[in-house]
């Protein structure tokens, strides 16, 4: 399972209908707002996920 890094959900990889790939990675997303909430600025999305995870 892939964590949703807009709203925090879990997201099965093989089943998500909502992607992105940023920097050479998939970003798996919960539903469309995410996603474009993701696509308007990753690179937020990917500071808070990495802060998180220290």
């Amino acid at each position: 399972m892939a964590i949703d890094t807009v709203c925090k959900m879990t997201v099965d990889e093989n089943s998500a209908q909502h992607t992105s790939e940023y920097k050479g990675k998939t970003y798996y997303f919960c539903a469309p707002g995410c996603k474009k909430a993701f696509d308007e600025n990753p690179d937020k999305f990917v500071t808070e996920l990495t802060s998180e995870q220290q």
